[in-house]
């Protein structure tokens, strides 16, 4: 849920993402905290499997939070591509566990895992996306002492 814009962050020179919520949405209780949500979920989270927010705003009374900005497609249009080798296959599998263990760890579950929510860069790295259905587990909450990341495992890269 929301509108996904390519802005550039003058003070800090590099490209980024702006994810508003959408305005018909802005006065609705329950959108609003999901959003938030999302926000505070995908933030207590450091990854390189997961999207980073880098900060959050709020322009004319619409939430916004400023992400990376990633190039290369989502797994939905990277399946309607055709078929991919083994190997990509595998490797992407080995990164999607590796972000949801550490999600998990932290007590975050995503909720909403679907070709549409992971993102393949130009590099073949996996990237989930949209944490706005997740669900914050009682035993651990964003703002708890950080789990400790996983070793990064080494898989197999995009076949040339």
């Amino acid at each position: 849920m929301g509108e996904v814009y390519e802005a550039r962050d003058e003070r800090l020179g590099r490209c980024v993402a702006l994810k508003f919520l959408p305005s018909r949405y802005s006065s609705d209780p329950d959108a609003l905290e999901r959003f938030a949500r999302e926000a505070r979920a995908v933030s207590s989270l450091n990854h390189p499997n997961i999207c980073t927010i880098h900060d959050v705003g709020d322009s004319g009374g619409r939430p916004f939070f400023v992400m990376e900005r990633l190039e290369g497609m989502t797994l939905k249009d990277r399946i309607g591509a055709g078929a991919a080798p083994a190997d990509d296959v595998i490797g992407v599998g080995i990164q999607l566990s590796d972000a949801l263990t550490a999600a998990h760890a932290r007590g975050i579950v995503h909720r909403d895992i679907k070709p549409a929510n992971i993102f393949i860069t130009m590099h073949g790295e996996a990237k989930v996306l949209d944490f706005g259905l997740a669900k914050l587990t009682a035993e651990k909450r964003p703002g708890a002492p950080a789990a400790e990341t996983p070793p990064k495992r080494r898989s197999p890269g995009p076949s040339s």
